[in-house]
């Protein structure tokens, strides 16, 4: 198969970018779960933009370098700060509807982080609300197919084609992926003259996340693989507040939002303590609160704290929050009369494949965006509702640099096809699960809101058994879907390891017991 942009991946970033490119070019969109199965689907809060005084972009940029904790690139927050309200627009012109006042002006809410109300909101059901406008407008595209149920296993470089290649290879170039068809077991060889990779985030080598269950790293291990370059791994943000419902996942997110209406985080016994450890109290960067509460918790032995939002008008908070407010209720949460017993989960990664302004990666021809990506604009931890208007404001980017070039790139000819036969059986499938398991255990217990260095040390030793089993395995059994997540999340969980290992000081997401920054 042949298209002139493969999209791999069906959030903000992979359907922005193809509705942009699609005015170019033919676009195919793989997405391994059906096309609205994404993490941008479900994000509550926001997307930030400068919208009205007294809001500036120098604000944004000054909150953006803040909570990233000196690790910025700060080209990349005036990319993204002094575009955003264009992108803004471009979202509307798609169908998203972002809440109003009664006047008619844009309700702004403010989150963790934040000096200025910048945060534009459907509800508390941002995400679905853009990924609602964006799968209609594709969908609607002639120029755009839809290929679900498909997993990119490889990308196709020189590699494919018997050369040997590291990551100081000259001239290294994507051609395509394989690309696996859960349907029929087939795996394919698609060509591209562009590849987007677009695959989100990595939550799920964590056993507690707010990600969906699809979230494995896939895009990262993937470009890793084919020796792009990675950076900033080591910054896995934790959300502070998560709604603690053993046995539920992924957990409930709630809102950082709500904390930005004035709800205040609380000891069992009532007592707040996030005064303690910032002077913007439950509204200081995530960073710092998922840490306060992962100490306060630790101190008690407890599993969670409490986010009080009983103070405020009920029918404001049913307004604003219908669906954290539904969601409660029906585990015996009344949100208004109740606290809301919360609890810190994996929640996104800062790093990410190495771009640039275009969100071009070291390979030639391959762009990789939305939480895929490491552009610099988190630094070592990211700004609340940054996230959408990143991969929106690079998906542009990227569209805009690969537009010129469609007619000066021709397919790649000779790349084979996946000719591996190999055998699958039962206990091979308990396998996978049970290693599965053990690498998210490992990743909780040693590598989480707080680590050292012998943590670190006893995580790898663990993870490099499970990567030698995991090996043996996939070099005798034909592809499936489980082996691969598997496969693709022991590397990311070997990069936030390895990456981690390496920074001797404690920044933002990244929090080094040995080098105590509070």
């Amino acid at each position: 198969m042949k298209t002139d942009f493969l999209v791999i991946g069906s959030g903000a970033a992979g359907l922005s970018f193809a509705l942009k490119a699609a005015a170019h070019g033919h676009v195919t969109i793989v997405t391994k779960g059906e096309i609205e199965e994404c993490n941008t689907n479900y994000a509550q809060g926001g997307i930030c933009s400068v919208t009205y005084a007294p809001d500036t972009f120098e604000k944004h940029i000054r909150d953006t370098l803040v909570c990233g904790a000196g690790k910025c690139d700060e080209k990349a927050v005036e990319l993204v700060v002094r575009r955003a309200p264009e992108l803004i627009r471009d979202l509307i012109a798609w169908g998203t509807r972002f809440d109003k006042t009664p006047d008619g002006r844009f309700e702004l809410n403010r989150e963790g982080g934040h000096s200025e109300h910048r945060i534009l909101h459907h509800e508390d059901l941002t995400g679905a609300e853009i990924e609602r406008a964006l799968v209609e407008s594709v969908k609607k595209h002639p120029n755009i197919t839809v290929l679900e149920h498909r997993f990119a296993i490889d990308l196709l470089t020189q590699h494919h084609l018997g050369e040997f290649v590291t990551r100081h290879t000259r001239g290294l170039a994507c051609f395509g992926a394989y690309v696996l068809n859960l349907e029929t077991n087939e795996i394919e060889t698609m060509l591209s003259k562009f590849t987007v990779v677009a695959t989100g985030g990595c939550g799920n080598v964590y056993s507690a996340t707010s990600n969906p269950v699809v979230a494995t790293g896939d895009g990262i291990a993937m470009c890793h693989r084919a020796k792009a370059i990675t950076e900033n791994m080591e910054f896995i943000q934790f959300h502070p507040t998560t709604l603690y419902n053993p046995g539920e996942k992924p957990n409930f997110l709630i809102t950082e939002a709500m904390r930005g209406f004035g709800a205040i985080l609380r000891l069992p016994d009532g007592q707040e303590f996030m005064d303690k450890y910032h002077p913007m109290k439950s509204l200081a960067p995530r960073d710092v609160v998922a840490r306060a509460i992962y100490r306060e918790m630790t101190k008690r032995g407890s599993d969670f704290v409490y986010l009080d939002v009983t103070h405020k008008d009920p029918d404001a908070v049913r307004s604003h929050f219908p669906n954290i407010y539904e969601k409660c209720r029906s585990i015996g949460i009344d949100i208004t009369k109740d606290w809301i017993p919360v609890t810190p989960a994996a929640h996104y990664c800062c790093g990410g494949v190495k771009v640039d302004l275009n969100g071009e990666t070291s390979i030639k021809r391959l762009y990789a965006l939305g939480e895929t990506s490491c552009t610099g604009l988190h630094g070592a931890n990211r700004l609340a509702s940054n996230s959408l208007i990143e991969a929106v404001v690079y998906a542009d980017q990227a569209a805009r640099h690969t537009a010129p070039l469609l007619d000066k790139v021709d397919f790649q000819e000779g790349i084979p096809d996946w000719d591996f036969e190999g055998t699958q059986h039962t206990e091979e499938m308990l396998m996978i699960i049970q290693s599965k398991r053990e690498m998210q255990t490992i990743m909780s217990n040693y590598v989480g809101i707080v680590r050292s260095n012998l943590s670190l040390k006893r995580a790898m030793r663990r993870l490099e058994i499970l990567w030698q089993e995991t090996e043996e395995l996939y070099n005798k059994t034909k592809p499936n879907r489980e082996l691969c997540e598997l496969r693709n999340m022991i590397a990311i969980a070997y990069l936030v390891i390895k990456q981690g290992r390496e920074i001797k000081e404690s920044v933002g997401c990244h929090y080094n017991a040995d080098y105590p920054k509070e």
